[in-house]
């Protein structure tokens, strides 16, 4: 029976408990060989963790582990280094204590080991003594490992005083790494997120990021060649389970986990919580996005008046996806950092990246949570809401899903609504997203192209939106652009609906159907 390392942080546990094990320590030793400072980005939960133990493990000479795996066929010279490994992953951040007392924990589990006194030192100071004395006491050089680095400062998004706080602490203190140089054989930071090198990592600017390096895209995460190497027999059982064909439940683990990609042209990563979840469970369903609540994200969107449609339009640059620096700009970084895009395309021409969803289970989780925080509805009845409205698109009932989407806007608060067409524009298109999960859906904007077109087996859908004009003006459009007319020949019965929504009471003032 296979036993799935779900959750499972440390390699030596994961290895002596008999989990399986997808390798990846061949990553490990192509690092030690070839440089000194390492900074690693990758969304939560997709094996950083994992990946900074099996380093410890390595440096700190524990050969037994090893076994069957490539580092035991690489290294034949297997040494002891002082290992300081620092994770951030536990803590709550709300105020500079909370940082300040977790290094200090770390670094009075350190003292003690090497019998330190701290002696009223800074926390800089105290770590760089930290370091000398291993060094002297070993004469080896040290291993220093920062998991999660950017956990506190992802914690004061949104509060400008605690995260300039932040920073001034964390810059100094990783800045040891570098003052240190002549003592450290290794320093490894990962993190979700890179905020940019002036602002963190300054004192430590030969840190070298290997986050888009093409060499090490398959650091962390599973290809779908690994798992039918390793996981095949499991699918199978699967596929049995699931009433499937071994092929289709590779296709529907590929539309639901797949499709991360940390470079253009790179093989397309899976995510391992969701994928082992999946394998152990016997069943397709959104694991990843129900471990996190991305509150931050939201209010970052919210905050840039950002325009939702355009996360899967928008085109960046290489140095606006490296950094989170620009996040008062963009917030899109933050949402490929974080895992909730991915890169989807590349102008080589022009050096831009166009993202998109990564797969099924991150656009529908994340569309939803989006949904909640931006619908002018109680949480508890937002699912109600979206079940209620593609039932009735479904079975052809405009005169009871308009009124409903009426009913959407009538209930805001006035207060909470930002900018009218926008707020207008953002809800409307999450609540056709989701419809479209379960019907065909269509968003265009162009010039002489219906803004929606939904289709189900049995009936079509034409909208057209207009904001302080008139659903006499949206239903005029419809005919007069001839919005209809590929589907003269279809047998399914066709609604035209035009909409009008008002910026003055920031509701829906009307709308119009006509039936074909």
């Amino acid at each position: 029976m296979t036993k799935y390392p779900i959750g499972l942080q440390n390699f030596q546990g994961l290895r002596e408990d008999g989990y399986i094990y997808v390798d990846k320590t061949a990553f490990v030793y192509e690092l030690a060989q070839s440089g000194k400072y390492y900074f690693l980005s990758r969304p939560r939960r997709f094996g950083k963790s994992l990946f900074l133990s099996t380093i410890e493990a390595y440096y700190q000479g524990k050969k037994e582990l090893f076994k069957g795996l490539a580092l035991e066929r690489l290294e034949k010279d297997w040494k002891v280094y002082p290992v300081f490994h620092l994770d951030f992953n536990t803590g709550l951040y709300t105020n500079p204590e909370g940082l300040v007392s977790i290094i200090d924990g770390h670094l009075r589990y350190f003292e003690k080991n090497y019998d330190i006194e701290p002696n009223g030192l800074s926390l800089s100071e105290r770590f760089k003594a930290i370091i000398r004395c291993a060094y002297e006491q070993t004469g080896q050089k040290v291993v220093i490992l920062v998991d999660e680095y950017d956990k506190p400062l992802l914690q004061a998004i949104g509060n400008e005083d605690l995260q300039n706080s932040y920073r001034s602490l964390l810059k100094s203190f990783y800045g040891v790494a570098k003052t240190m140089d002549c003592y450290i054989q290794m320093a490894f930071f990962t993190g979700v997120t890179k905020f940019s090198k002036v602002s963190v990592f300054s004192d430590l600017n030969n840190l070298n990021d290997i986050s888009l390096d093409e060499r090490f895209v398959e650091i962390c995460g599973i290809t779908e060649q690994e798992i039918r190497a390793i996981f095949d027999d499991d699918v199978e059982k699967m596929a049995l389970k699931r009433g499937l064909d071994k092929e289709t439940c590779y296709c529907k683990l590929k539309e639901n986990y797949d499709g991360y990609h940390f470079r253009e042209d790179s093989v397309g990563m899976y995510n391992p919580f969701s994928l082992l979840n999946a394998l152990q469970k016997m069943d397709f369903k959104d694991y990843w996005f129900e471990t996190g609540t991305p509150t931050f994200l939201v209010e970052t969107l919210k905050q840039n008046n950002y325009e939702l449609e355009n996360m899967t339009r928008e085109e960046v640059t290489a140095d606006l996806l490296g950094s989170l620096d620009s996040i008062d700009q963009n917030p899109l970084p933050l949402l490929y950092q974080s895992g909730y895009l991915t890169i989807k395309d590349y102008n080589p021409d022009f050096g831009t990246y166009t993202l998109g969803f990564p797969n099924g289970e991150v656009e529908r989780g994340f569309t939803r949570f989006l949904f909640r925080h931006y619908a002018p509805i109680k949480i508890y009845e937002s699912d109600s809401f979206v079940k209620n409205f593609t039932i009735e698109v479904r079975n052809g009932q405009p005169e009871k899903f308009m009124p409903r989407l009426e009913a959407l806007y009538a209930g805001q608060d006035y207060q909470l609504v930002g900018d009218t067409e926008l707020y207008f524009h953002n809800v409307t298109s999450l609540v056709f997203k989701m419809l479209g999960f379960y019907t065909d859906v269509e968003r265009h904007t162009t010039n002489g192209r219906m803004d929606m077109l939904v289709q189900t087996k049995d009936y079509i859908y034409i909208f057209e939106f207009k904001i302080d004009k008139s659903a006499d003006e949206a239903l005029k459009q419809i005919e007069e652009k001839q919005y209809a007319k590929p589907f003269e020949t279809d047998s399914r019965k066709l609604y035209k609906i035009g909409v009008n929504f008002s910026s003055t009471t920031r509701r829906i003032e009307g709308w119009k159907m006509t039936a074909s």
